[in-house]
Order: structure tokens, then sequence, then C-alpha cells
């Protein structure tokens, strides 16, 4: 059931990424339709039955399926077409790779209730800041065009034209940094704090770890420089994506390695 429900989802968000600018509601009507198709599959593929199915995949396909909701959500106050043109291709991509690499089964039986939050708001975080990345990166190329000595037209550069002007755009990426933050906070402090009762054992030094907390000192002190020093533009840019990159290292960078390369399960 959960393949024909990603396949189809997977059709449809090559198709929104296809269609003209112009064809704003037909755009969010498949947008949306695509985003419930997703969300079916991931439910039944994730959480079927007692065990929690959790991957590389899985966590890709789930930070992009938040991911097309906060665009279809913005897309209705500010013109963030620009954005379409990286998430749907994205999202479909990151759906054929769920069908392609289903991850493990992890049992839920003795583990704590607080387990299935902290995985849910893990999650989230990372998928709050998965958008906030493709934000920084559709800013950096609207920048770059606004200096470009020659105005080529292409596929691109018609989405970026139909963005919002860029203090707009950075105003929206600091919104969606400030509440990635807020729930990667509540992940650390979660696995801090109750780390023997979420996984069975006291809190241990290891690669997700490190990574996780590298993150979240490279976005505490992207805010910080913005309250105290009024950081902006490149500076913004390159934290945030410095930010990202490190996150993606610990979530599905790391569970890339267990499962593709060497071929092994839950750590």
């Amino acid at each position: 059931m959960q393949i024909y429900s990603f396949i189809a989802a997977i059709a449809l968000y090559i198709l929104c990424a296809a269609l003209p600018s112009r064809r704003g509601g037909l755009i969010s009507a498949v947008t949306l339709a695509a985003w419930l198709l997703h969300g079916v599959g991931l439910w039944a593929d994730i959480a079927g039955g007692g065990e929690l199915r959790f991957g590389f995949a899985a966590m890709l396909s789930s930070a992009l399926w938040v991911s097309v909701a906060a665009y279809w959500l913005e897309n209705r106050n500010f013109s963030l077409d620009g954005m379409r043109r990286l998430v749907m291709p994205s999202a479909a991509v990151a759906a054929l790779l769920q069908v392609i690499f289903p991850g493990n089964l992890v049992p839920l039986e003795g583990k704590s209730p607080l387990f299935g939050w902290h995985i849910a708001i893990a999650t989230m975080a990372y998928s709050t800041l998965t958008i906030a990345a493709f934000h920084a990166v559709l800013m950096a190329l609207q920048e770059s065009r606004l200096h470009a000595r020659r105005d080529t037209k292409s596929f691109l550069s018609g989405a970026l034209d139909q963005l919002p002007a860029l203090l707009t755009m950075e105003k929206l990426l600091f919104r969606m940094i400030g509440f990635g933050f807020t729930l990667l906070s509540l992940t650390v402090l979660s696995g801090i704090v109750f780390s023997e009762q979420l996984f069975g054992q006291a809190l241990k030094w290891d690669h997700k770890s490190a990574f996780t907390l590298l993150s979240w000192v490279l976005f505490a002190a992207l805010l910080a420089g913005r309250r105290f020093r009024g950081w902006r533009g490149k500076t913004a840019l390159s934290f945030t994506l410095a930010g990202f990159a490190t996150l993606l290292l610990a979530y599905v960078g790391s569970r890339f390695v267990f499962e593709v390369v060497l071929h092994k399960g839950w750590a």
C-alpha cells in the first residue's frame, strides 16, 4: 500500500515542479495532494504495528515531507515559487530513496514512551532546518543574480525573480532557524536528561552526539550574532549551511554509512 502512495506522491511532486508559475492554484492543489500521499506512505511504512522503521532514507523522507508542508504554508503568505524548484524534486528523490532503502525495524516493546517523542521532535527539528537550508541556498542565488553583469533568462532565473525581496527572505530565514533551533534544543535536552529511559543506557559520546551538539553550537552562535552583532548576508548564510551540513552528518549521513556502506542495523 505504502509503495503505491510513494509512487503517486513522486509523480505529483515532479508534476508540481514542472508546472508553470502562473498556475498558482493548480500548484497549490497538486502540492497538497502529493504531501497527503507522501504522509500516508510515511505513516504506513514507519509507524506500522508495534515497531518503528527507521533509517537514513526514512529520516530524509520525513524531513522533506515537513519541508513541503512548510513551503505550502509560507507560500500562501509570500511568493516562494523559486523554492518549489528545489523542494519538490528533492521530496520526490527522498520518497524514492525510502522505497529503495526501507531501513531497519526498531522494536518499541520495553522502550519508554519518551522514545517516540524524542524521535518526533528530532525529525521536526531536522525538517525545519532543512527548509531553512533550502531558503539559504535560494537567498545566495538571489543575491548572486542581483550582482550579475548579465541578465540571463533561464528556468531558475525566472523562479528567482518571483521571490520576495532579500530583506523579506532574510526575515523568513531567521524565523525558521529560530523555530528549528528551539526544536533542536529540545532534542539535545531530551537526549541528555532522559538518555537511560530513551535508549536503555547512560549518555555516551558518539558521532551522532558530537555532530548534533556542534550543529547546536553553530545555530546558537548564528542567532546570538544576529541579536547582538547584527549578522546578516553571507555570514548568516554560511552559518546556516554549515549548521545544516553538520546536522546532516549527525543523522542522515551516519545512518547512510551504517545501512548502505557497512550493511549494519540500528546503531
